[in-house]
C-alpha cells in the first residue's frame, strides 16, 4: 500500500467500524395492560421480536411528560421506517389516566398509535413494571417518576437508560435503537 493510500485506507476503516455492542441489563417480564383504545396490550403479542423504547409518564403532568413524550415523537420519527421497532409510555397515575385520558394525550401528540402505545392499569401492576422490572423507581400516588427512557430489545432485555433533560442522549437513543433493530432483522 503507498503513503498516499494508508491515509485513505484508514479513514474508511474507521467509518465502516461495527458500532460497540450495547450493554444488557436485567430482561422485561411478559405484562399485561390496557390500552389507549380500551383493548388489552399483551406484551408476548405486541412486543416479541420487537425493538422498544419505554417511558413513564401521566397525562396531567406540567413537568417533564411533555418534553419525555416529544423526545418519544422525535425518536419515533427518526425511525418511521424500522417496522420491527415500537414506543411504550405507561403511565404513573393510574387514578386518573383512562384508556380515553391516554388516547387525548396520545393525539395531542399526533402518536402514530399502531406504533406507540400509552398503558395503564392497576397501580400495583405498574409499581412492580416501574420498580422491580425497569429498576426505575415507584408507582406510589406521589407521582414522582424517573424520566429517562429505556431501550429494550427483541429479546425483552434492558439495553439502555437516556435521559430526558436535554437534547443530548436523543442521537444516542435513535442510534441505539436503529443498532439493535438491525441486529434483530431477519
Amino acid at each position: 500500500m503507498t503513503r498516499r493510500a494508508l491515509p485513505a485506507f484508514l479513514l474508511l476503516a474507521a467509518c465502516s467500524r461495527t458500532p460497540e455492542p450495547l450493554p444488557s441489563f436485567q430482561t422485561i417480564p411478559a405484562f399485561t395492560l390496557t390500552a389507549q383504545d380500551g383493548r388489552t396490550f399483551a406484551s408476548e403479542r405486541e412486543l416479541r421480536g420487537k425493538v422498544w423504547v419505554a417511558g413513564f409518564i401521566y397525562t396531567t403532568c406540567k413537568g417533564p411528560c411533555p418534553r419525555m413524550s416529544r423526545l418519544m415523537k422525535t425518536a419515533a420519527g427518526a425511525t418511521s421506517g424500522l417496522a420491527n421497532v415500537r414506543y411504550v409510555s405507561f403511565t404513573v397515575d393510574p387514578e386518573h389516566d383512562t384508556p380515553a385520558h391516554l388516547d387525548a394525550y396520545a393525539r395531542r401528540y399526533a402518536a402514530d398509535t399502531r406504533r406507540w402505545s400509552f398503558l395503564t392499569g392497576t397501580r400495583e401492576q405498574l409499581h412492580a413494571l416501574m420498580r422491580d422490572a425497569f429498576t426505575l423507581g415507584d408507582v406510589d400516588g406521589s407521582l414522582n417518576h424517573s424520566t429517562r427512557l429505556v431501550l429494550v430489545d427483541a429479546r425483552g432485555t434492558v439495553r439502555g437508560f437516556y435521559g430526558t433533560a436535554d437534547d443530548a442522549d436523543v442521537p444516542k437513543l435513535i442510534a441505539g435503537i436503529k443498532q439493535l433493530a438491525g441486529e434483530s432483522a431477519p
